[in-house]
């Protein structure tokens, strides 16, 4: 990241300047050093601070320092602390500063970890991933050794994506957890994993993960060029980074994906997507993705594909009723009764005979009644909230039909668009439909069924102008490429698909059958001498 020179700007501050400073290097005063440490980070309790000096040779003097909650205490004592204060060279007259720092770094450290540092950022940054630092007095360079051992949820089911038949454990908010676990499942070389520290006060690790040989080229550009061009202070969950990142700011439709499976990563990387991980969080991100991504399950792989392909019809069948049901309800009933059979036509009537609203003022009191009930589920404590939901839905609803408030048809037409909602497997997708909806009911309260199919045109040619990392948000149906539609609407058996489909997402690649090869190393070390620029990781640089 660019250090941004303050000459000229005296009066004048720089949002950029508040992030952005000169890096200080370390002081050979020992002294110095823990004094500028001290006023960074202040005198919190936490900040573990352990002086040695040589009894015969004043000059020789070491600081550890580590933040307790950070750290594993016995690793810190047992491999940094203990054997570097009872080591006999370092208590000799004859041990300098210079001899000491090789003797440590090379012998003295029973840990993989072990790191070294000039400046003053760079060891506090490790200090607060869980290294222990070792300063010495009468150098500019110091140690920092991997002690990190703080808590970590252990690894669970996804809470928000369930599924039948399928792997039952979810990411965590580790970061590290998360890649071990995309490891497990893609034993392979080609796998790629790219780190960078994004948030100045957070230091937010984020990993970009993908496959070398499937994942575009070019999409792989775009997202590191985006990831760099993030100035901010924190982030904290991955929807910093999705909105930080994302195409399309003015679209109710989301671009990125976003799962805690670790199974449908792994999936989305075989298909040339690209896994963005976020420590501190469950939720991982994959782009580009298409619009037909997010009505695609994990468990889709998991069982046969008749079965899979009709829960997939349905699904979008659901998305559909959910968007439209209520705004035909209220178009047909306000503006097109003939279009109704008579029997159906007098039944309605008589419903709605002593409901005083409009059809309009009805369905936007149960949707809003139903939001309500939904988000109060959600933040009641988890013994009582889902029968609040549940009761509150069946009192509230046979309440409103008894006062003559709504007519029961429109409490079935609500209850059955809230229940094809949660069809839809991704979350994203179904809250943008909610809103969506609202917009769709005011329409059709004024134009009827003309406005609905206006506005459904207008939102057609809306998804086609969208993009996701240059990939065209409905491909591969716009523009049309019928041989990638084996896995769209329907999924064709595996046997099948013998040719990974390209739709811009990535490469087209062989992924089953007799000619399935590995890449040998010598094609890999030519692929790897042409775009080895391309490939460097620009987060070293920002980091």
């Amino acid at each position: 990241m660019p250090v941004h020179s303050k000459q000229g700007r005296k009066n004048k501050k720089d949002p950029v300047e508040t992030f952005i400073s000169a890096p200080c290097p370390l002081s050979p005063s020992l002294d110095e050093t823990l004094q500028e440490i001290r006023l960074r980070i202040g005198t919190s309790s936490d900040v573990i601070i352990r002086r040695f000096t040589n009894e015969s040779l004043s000059s020789l003097a070491l600081a550890f320092i580590y933040i307790d909650g950070l750290v594993n205490a016995d690793t810190v004592n047992q491999t940094v602390i203990q054997p570097l204060m009872e080591h006999v060279t370092l208590k000799s007259d004859a041990i300098t500063a210079d001899k000491a720092y090789a003797l440590i770094k090379d012998q003295m450290l029973p840990i993989g970890g072990v790191q070294e540092g000039k400046t003053v950022e760079h060891m506090l940054s490790l200090l607060f991933e869980g290294y222990t630092l070792i300063l010495f007095n009468g150098l500019t360079m110091a140690l920092a050794a991997d002690t990190s051992g703080y808590e970590k949820r252990s690894v669970n089911e996804p809470t928000s994506q369930g599924v039948i038949r399928g792997p039952k454990e979810g990411f965590t908010e580790s970061l590290r957890v998360g890649t071990s676990m995309l490891r497990r499942r893609l034993k392979t070389s080609e796998l790629r994993i790219e780190e960078y520290k994004i948030g100045q006060r957070t230091g937010t690790g984020v990993a970009l993960v993908y496959l070398q040989g499937i994942a575009s080229e070019e999409v792989l550009a775009e997202i590191r060029r985006r990831l760099n061009g993030i100035i901010t202070d924190s982030i904290l969950e991955s929807n910093y980074i999705e909105e930080f990142i994302q195409d399309g700011g003015l679209t109710p439709f989301p671009t990125i994906q976003n799962t805690e499976r670790p199974d449908a990563v792994a999936g989305g990387l075989l298909e040339g997507q690209v896994g963005i991980i976020i420590d501190g969080t469950p939720f991982a991100l994959l782009a580009p993705s298409t619009f037909f991504n997010f009505f695609q399950s994990s468990e889709d792989y998991y069982q046969r594909y008749d079965i899979s392909s009709f829960l997939r019809l349905i699904r979008y069948g659901a998305f559909f009723v959910s968007m439209l049901l209520p705004a035909l309800y209220i178009a047909v009933t306000t503006f097109h009764q003939e279009m109704l059979p008579t029997t159906l036509l007098i039944s309605l009537a008589a419903q709605r005979e002593g409901v005083p609203l409009p059809a309009l003022a009805e369905a936007l009191l149960m949707e809003l009644t139903f939001d309500v009930l939904r988000e109060a589920g959600v933040r009641m404590p988890r013994t009582i909230g889902p029968a609040i939901s549940i009761v509150g839905a069946l009192v509230l609803g046979q309440a409103a039909v008894s006062a003559g408030l709504v007519s029961a048809a429109m409490v079935i037409v609500v209850s059955f668009t809230a229940i094809s909602n949660f069809v839809i497997p991704s979350l994203a997708i179904a809250n943008s439909i909610r809103l969506i909806r609202f917009l769709l009911m005011l329409i059709a309260a004024t134009l009827g069924l003309f406005g609905i199919m206006s506005f459904l045109m207008v939102l057609l040619i809306h998804l086609a102008g969208l993009y996701s990392f240059g990939v065209p948000y409905l491909s591969p149906v716009a523009p049309m490429i019928p041989r990638y539609l084996k896995d769209i609407f329907i999924r064709v058996p595996l046997w099948n698909m013998p040719m990974r489909p390209k739709t811009d997402l990535g490469k087209e690649t062989r992924r089953q059958g007799p000619d399935l090869k590995p890449q040998s190393i010598e094609n890999q070390k030519k692929k790897a001498q042409l775009t080895g620029q391309q490939q460097k990781p620009q987060g070293e640089d920002q980091a």
